[in-house]
């Protein structure tokens, strides 16, 4: 085949593994929401509230990925959401959130740029941050114009180093938890168990802030959801996918149950040291704070190294699943043909460029600030991405109802979800909670104001405004179940 041919035409490249597909999960999900955040979360909702939080987001997540993965092992396609939306609930649905999982991980790719740029201030504060989220969005362009494989590589071992880090820190704050490590004078005083009696624990500002601070875990969660855009490039969806969503939730629940447990047990809540969200001060990140007592002189450098790390990993993760996506959107005919076209080596590159000008969005910090753009582009992403959530389990749910109402069985289902329905019905209800509960604290206090509304609730305005649209443009309605189509496998 020529290379014009290939170009015009084509299928994505089936070269990842199921190391790949674990690691792609991973890397998307453990960031600075895990680094740096999570001490802002148990200073806003105490260690209970906290912990709480992080095991119900962690158990709805699970209900996400199984439910996904019985989806993608089935019908495995880079434009996993949108095709499941379209086929199984509605194709306005499906467009709806096709465009919005591929703008959710663009702009997530421009708040790793803008974090980058926060990161590296702490070793070079002389130099501008553009310049910063320049190199990086080049390196992060590269890593994914090449080949899937080689993504799938730099993926690998970006993952390895953050995973590394973890449990690290899980050993050392158990050894300082038991007394076989220093402590540090600082926390010697009120470590233990003692840090959840202490003052307004375990559940600090009640419900209001467990709802608040849920959209933080999860953003910290979110990424999971990559193993069904990775399953149109996967080497045996039947197989590797079931396996990559049993290992990597648990491996991700365990790393954040654990890390949190740890830091509650061994800072108080009340500490000023969380009580600061900036991920451009490194000194505030509790495993900066455990590391330097438990006697690491050169734990904060190592942990902005570290985070900078899980930066540039999760920003080439947004940048390989929000180029599937529109790559996939293209080859359905809901976005420019221009956009399925493929590389030689089998990369969707005109996508590529799209999403890498999208990308380009973090270059607004010469005129607004890191810090407000920052702030700005993470309530879009977070939004968008509980949004994405939303569509995995309304489209589960409808598929299984229609597989089943159609007399399918379902012995052909390579990899089957065990908590159908309760799964996606718990799933979705908690995940409608989060979202539309953000501005439930400012409306308890009385204080209302347009523009923070807004902007608490852009994401979903944008992709119900898109939704109702395209339904009234093209006339679309519900999927019946007695007309779903499902694959011949």
């Amino acid at each position: 085949m020529s290379r014009s041919s290939q170009e015009a035409g084509g299928e994505l490249r089936r070269d990842l593994k199921s190391r790949h597909l674990a690691m792609i999960a991973i890397g998307g999900s453990i960031g600075t929401g895990l680094f740096v955040a999570s001490g802002a979360t148990i200073a806003e909702a105490g260690p209970g509230g906290a912990l709480l939080s992080y095991a119900l987001v962690g158990l709805m997540v699970y209900f996400l990925m199984t439910s996904l993965g019985e989806l993608a092992a089935y019908m495995p396609v880079s434009g996993s959401f949108a095709t499941y939306g379209a086929r199984y609930v509605d194709p306005a649905f499906g467009f709806a959130l096709g465009w919005n999982f591929w703008f959710s991980w663009a702009i997530t790719v421009a708040v790793d740029l803008v974090a980058a740029q926060l990161v590296m201030g702490y070793w070079f504060p002389d130099i501008s941050g553009w310049i910063w989220s320049a190199l990086f969005l080049t390196i992060i362009f590269l890593l994914n114009y090449v080949s899937v494989k080689g993504f799938g590589e730099a993926e690998y071992w970006f993952s390895l180093i953050k995973v590394a880090t973890v449990v690290i820190f899980i050993i050392t704050g158990t050894l300082m938890i038991f007394g076989i490590l220093n402590a540090g004078e600082a926390l010697e005083q009120s470590k233990g168990w003692s840090n959840w009696t202490i003052g307004d624990a375990p559940f600090v500002g009640g419900l209001p802030a467990m709802i608040g601070v849920a959209m933080y875990v999860g953003f910290s969660f979110q990424g999971t959801e990559l193993i069904g855009i990775a399953a149109g490039e996967s080497e045996d969806p039947a197989k590797n996918i079931p396996s990559a969503v049993r290992k990597v939730f648990w491996r991700i629940l365990l790393f954040y149950i654990f890390a949190i447990l740890i830091i509650s047990i061994l800072i108080p809540y009340n500490s000023p040291q969380l009580l600061s969200n900036d991920v451009g001060d490194i000194n505030v990140s509790p495993f900066t704070l455990v590391f330097e007592n438990a006697g690491l002189a050169m734990a904060a450098a190592v942990m902005n190294a570290v985070i900078l790390t899980a930066v540039l990993s999760a920003g080439s993760s947004g940048m390989y699943a929000s180029t599937r996506m529109l790559f996939a959107l293209a080859r359905e005919g809901k976005a420019p043909r221009w956009f399925g076209r493929l590389s030689a080596s089998g990369v969707p590159r005109n996508a590529l460029y799209a999403t890498t000008l999208v990308a380009a969005l973090c270059f607004f910090t010469l005129f607004y600030g890191e810090s407000n753009v920052y702030i700005l582009l993470l309530n879009v992403s977070g939004m968008t991405g509980l949004i994405a959530w939303l569509g995995i389990a309304v489209s589960h749910y409808r598929f299984r109802k229609g597989f089943v109402a159609q007399g399918h069985d379902l012995s052909r289902l390579p990899y089957r979800s065990a908590f159908f329905p309760y799964g996606p019905l718990f799933a979705f209800s908690l995940c409608l909670i989060i979202t539309l509960g953000q501005y439930y604290g400012n409306f308890l206090e009385g204080r209302f104001v347009l523009s923070e509304f807004l902007l608490t609730y852009i994401g979903l305005i944008l992709f119900i405004t898109v939704w109702l649209g395209y339904r009234l443009t093209h006339k679309t309605r519900f999927v019946p179940l007695a007309q779903m189509r499902f694959p011949e496998n």
